[in-house]
């Protein structure tokens, strides 16, 4: 029965794609693409937004919070209408198309937003020259420009060639105001793309990866590592949009690098219709006459589901261009969504399998401080990078969304010793449990702050923080996510009641969007006051990134020690489940 049991079913034993399924190649390689498109846009979005837009610090991260957040929330919806009615192919194509429109459309800047202020009357533009961190301040008039900058504490702008423009060479700056003019054409093009993103890797994301577990039958010893060829590709393409798009983004133009994550979603639109047939027949409707019958109209059931796709858009929109109350909806819906599972386990559920519902429900939960922390990169620390860190390496200057790489580059290198001492670990009955691992991972996240602020401390109040402690606190976090990622959706699987599979699926994305969330309202508190999207006081905002940096590590370490403290109840929750 063993032998059996092990053996791969009928229709399984294609072992083309080195030694796997040849329809593992088609979704390596698509979802290859789309996380190069994803992964491209969002290592320029939070600069795009303060330097070309002109948006505060702190209205940017929200916004950013707010969309990475939808991402995660509206896999639930793409998963939910691919299982009950589109099926996992037809919703994987659907949200391929809405991925290359919105990230084609992220390519249509415009002329940018227009800051300018009034001295003594007469109005001076204020803009700069390139783009990230090396862009070069000045101010125009209607007879030229000049560099500009300001003194240690900001009390004053120093015009560099005053007479160029007709301006003193030193301008109190509290005798001027600035006032900011934004193209609303391209604003709007701008929440279209994102809203478009968002209902994108909504119908696309969960599902593709149902696609990868239904190449493989039950029993096929096959399937975990099939996940893991799976994962490298996600790695691959974020480790690839961060080098290429990030540096035509900031080198060449903001169209450039974002022209380039849509040439890439393109690639995997085109790879994943020419090759579907090499899925043979998977990942079809449940019921395709279902899909023919009218809803209203002549809109069918399946036209009705793509539809469903505007209704999601138009709730993205509205919550990008109003990001505040979008965190406080979020947590409200965590709060709501808590007591619902609370209530579900009593009533639907029964002995062990409450309790490891409820150990579920703390994993999902266990993940806030993390991601929360970890996500970061895409917004403050980019900022940080970009303004207060020398990114100066062998006599280049590194535009800070290549250092996002980083964190794909250390997973190819750790994730496989990481892997080997868990089973060396296991073998002498010494491996962490999965909740003490949780711990560990909140634990790093916490530390590799620590390590960011201790950087900024080793240098003067303004001077620039060592790039060694950019690679230092992305190798510590993802030594941290090594810790927690790969167990928690393992886990979630193994907890989950088999009546509330799918809802335990969609309670661990809902609160990864709530820590996304999260993470926009922790970055929002590290804003600075800019001038064309560059800071004016380097001493002020570095202190205010350290303070932020330094509080909230030692809150996740807090939390590190608590989930430690509580693994044996957890543990005890899960059954042997671990």
């Amino acid at each position: 029965m063993a032998a059996e049991a092990q053996a791969p079913a009928a229709g399984s034993a294609d072992t083309s794609f080195f030694g796997h399924p040849r329809g593992l190649a088609i979704l390596f390689f698509t979802e290859m693409w789309e996380r190069f498109s994803y992964y491209g846009m969002r290592g320029l979005l939070i600069l795009y937004l303060t330097q070309h837009f002109l948006f505060s610090d702190e209205r940017s991260a929200l916004m950013y919070g707010a969309y990475v957040s939808l991402v995660y929330v509206m896999a639930i919806f793409g998963g939910s209408l691919a299982d009950k009615y589109l099926g996992q192919r037809k919703a994987v194509t659907f949200g391929a198309i809405l991925l290359v429109m919105g990230h084609f459309g992220m390519a249509f800047e415009g002329s940018g937003s227009k800051e300018t202020m009034v001295v003594d009357g007469q109005e001076y533009q204020l803009t700069l020259i390139g783009r990230g961190g090396d862009a070069i301040p000045i101010v125009k008039s209607a007879n030229g420009q000049s560099e500009i900058s300001f003194n240690d504490d900001a009390s004053q702008m120093l015009v560099a060639n005053p007479e160029a423009v007709g301006l003193p060479a030193v301008i109190p700056t509290n005798s001027y105001e600035t006032k900011t003019e934004r193209e609303g054409f391209y604003v709007g093009i701008l929440y279209l793309s994102l809203a478009l993103i968002i209902a994108g890797v909504g119908f696309l994301k969960a599902n593709i990866s149902t696609i990868v577990g239904d190449l493989y039958k039950m029993g096929d010893p096959r399937r975990d590592s099939g996940f893991t060829i799976f994962y490298m590709g996600i790695n691959l393409g974020s480790f690839l949009a961060s080098w290429t798009c990030g540096i035509l983004g900031i080198v060449y133009g903001w169209k450039y690098g974002f022209g380039l994550a849509g040439v890439g979603m393109l690639f995997g639109l085109l790879i994943f219709l020419r090759f579907q047939s090499w899925l043979e027949g998977r990942a079809e409707p449940p019921n395709p006459e279902k899909l023919k019958e009218k809803v209203f109209g002549p809109i069918n059931v399946e036209w009705a589901c793509y539809s469903s796709a505007l209704l999601i858009m138009a709730v993205a929109i509205s919550l990008i261009m109003h990001p505040e109350p979008a965190a406080k909806l979020m947590a409200a819906t965590g709060i709501i969504m808590v007591l619902f599972l609370i209530w579900y386990s009593f009533v639907k559920v029964k002995g062990n399998e409450r309790s490891r519902m409820w150990a579920a429900v703390y994993f999902a939960l266990a993940q806030i401080p993390f991601w929360s922390l970890f996500e970061q990169a895409g917004s403050s620390l980019t900022l940080f990078t970009d303004r207060l860190v020398d990114r100066s390496m062998m006599g280049w200057s590194v535009p800070a969304p290549v250092f996002q790489s980083l964190n794909a580059g250390f997973i190819f290198i750790f994730a496989p010793i990481i892997a080997w001492l868990w089973i060396w670990m296991a073998k002498r009955k010494i491996e962490p449990s999965t909740p003490v691992k949780f711990s560990i991972g909140v634990l790093f996240v916490a530390l590799g702050f620590l390590v960011l602020v201790a950087g900024m401390k080793s240098t003067g109040p303004s001077a620039l923080t060592p790039v060694i402690f950019i690679f230092l606190i992305y190798w510590v976090h993802t030594m941290g996510e090594l810790m927690l990622s790969p167990v928690g959706l393992s886990a979630m699987t193994k907890l989950a009641p088999p009546q509330a599979a799918g809802l335990m699926m969609g309670t661990w994305f809902l609160y990864s969007g709530l820590s996304n969330s999260l993470s926009g309202v922790i970055a929002s508190s590290t804003g600075a006051e800019t001038i064309g999207g560059k800071i004016i006081n380097a001493a002020a905002a570095k202190a205010t990134y350290a303070e932020v940096y330094t509080n909230v590590a030692y809150v996740a370490g807090g939390a590190a020690v608590f989930m430690f403290i509580i693994s044996p109840l957890i543990k005890k929750w899960m059954h042997e489940a671990d």
